[in-house]
């Protein structure tokens, strides 16, 4: 018998699998895909090939089959393991999802961990089938349709402080489909490119050894571009803590796409937060925080906490022309003499500092509060970070914007006659 034969014979002995069984398979791929696993057609593809060789009947063999194809890391795998249960054992659907959605707590024992990401992959439907016909339908309706403004735009006006549960999921969502790569500029490096202004002589020789002699092509050099590094400093005082979440949901985004940041939180202490962030779900990673910061919600030490970031982390942070972002509303209940000298500590230690002040919203706004006249004159830019489409101004600001070698100061942040192409308060 021939190697062909062979292996069309024992292709024929292995079972195939029931359609409904395998339409069941593509839409647990679906599922993980949805809970955000790096999944691919040929994924459910695989899946499906594998399961032909094994017993069905067995479940450990099945659950250890699809764990092996569909999971690549540890933190994979726990979400695995909560979609597996859901989706292939238990009947009552709804309950187990609502269980994971709300979970009870029971003789003072705390509640597991949610995993929200699982949570909305498991609430999506299968979308109908194309040959599928709606029921007929004898009654006759009538629709009016209004210019109205869509829930999506609606909610990027809305301030962080007025949202609900649901529209901080879907605060959530929208800042993880809109993230933004930073702006980049160019470094002293080299590195070999098609086409530059720097003639790669060297590179050039070599290919004319090899071409034989004949110096016909020439191989050139381009500067390197580099992303800027970001450092985010986010107050998390009691006044400041829609608005904290949100900054943090934007900044787990960032993280996710692999920018340099790094994060510190602040309150009546100084926490680097960085670590946490990396937490792929959103959520846990914000859990996480809340767990170990003690001070969240709490007061407001602006000026010592900035001057125990300047004495243990400005030298090692602030590097490679690194950009400050001071989120905060500038209301400090230390003397605001160590909050003015700490700020221009800062402010030579950076390549440019930028206050991001939910206080902004109000239109009549004015610094009066002690605390922001200290830190105005040692800011950059004054950006208002209120709702969701003043958060992606300024992530437009910093992706387009390349920071000069030498940035103006803000000494005048109240001009009331703004510069051409600037906001009244950059």
């Amino acid at each position: 018998m021939s190697r062909t034969a062979s292996e069309a014979a024992t292709t024929a002995a292995v079972p195939a699998l029931a359609p409904t069984f395998a339409r069941n398979v593509v839409h647990f791929v679906r599922v993980l895909r949805g809970a955000g696993l790096p999944m691919s057609p040929s994924c459910a593809a695989d899946a499906i090939e594998a399961l032909r060789h094994i017993d069905l009947g067995r479940r450990g063999d099945v659950r250890a089959a699809l764990a092996a194809l569909l999971t690549g890391a540890p933190d994979e795998r726990e979400i695995f393991d909560a979609a597996f249960a859901l989706f292939w054992r238990d009947p009552d659907f709804e309950g187990k999802l609502r269980a994971l959605l709300l979970p009870k707590v029971q003789g003072g024992v705390p509640p597991p961990r949610r995993n929200n990401r699982l949570a909305d992959a498991l609430a999506t439907r299968p979308a109908a089938r194309s040959g599928a016909r709606p029921p007929p339908s004898h009654e006759e309706h009538e629709l009016r349709a209004h210019a109205t403004f869509s829930a999506e735009e609606r909610l990027r006006q809305r301030d962080f402080d007025t949202l609900c549960a649901d529209e901080w999921r879907a605060l959530r969502h929208l800042i993880r489909a809109r993230r933004l790569p930073l702006a980049t500029a160019r470094t002293r490096r080299l590195k070999a490119s098609s086409r530059g202004t720097h003639a790669d002589l060297r590179a050039s020789a070599r290919h004319a050894v090899r071409a034989g002699g004949d110096w016909t092509v020439w191989k050139y050099r381009a500067p390197v571009e580099r992303k800027l590094p970001l450092l985010l400093l986010l107050d998390i005082s009691g006044s400041m803590s829609s608005y904290s979440r949100a900054v943090l949901y934007f900044c787990h985004a960032l993280l996710q796409s692999r920018e340099r940041l790094q994060v510190f939180l602040f309150g009546t202490r100084l926490t680097h937060a960085t670590r946490a962030l990396r937490e792929r779900d959103p959520d846990i990673a914000l859990a996480q925080l809340a767990t170990q910061v003690a001070d969240w919600s709490g007061g407001t030490r602006i000026g010592a906490t900035l001057a125990e970031f300047n004495r243990r982390w400005a030298r090692r942070m602030l590097g490679g022309r690194a950009t400050v972002l001071i989120v905060t509303d500038g209301l400090d209940h230390d003397e605001c003499g160590l909050l003015a000298e700490e700020m221009a500590r800062l402010h030579r230690f950076a390549h440019r500092v930028i206050w991001l002040n939910p206080l902004l919203r109000y239109r009549d706004f004015a610094p009066k509060a002690r605390g922001v006249q200290a830190m105005l004159p040692h800011v950059d830019a004054h950006y208002p970070v209120h709702n969701l489409a003043s958060l992606e101004a300024f992530a437009r600001s910093l992706c387009e914007a390349k920071p000069a070698a030498q940035p103006a100061r803000a000494l005048h942040m109240f001009d009331e006659r703004p510069a051409q192409g600037k906001t009244r308060w950059s």
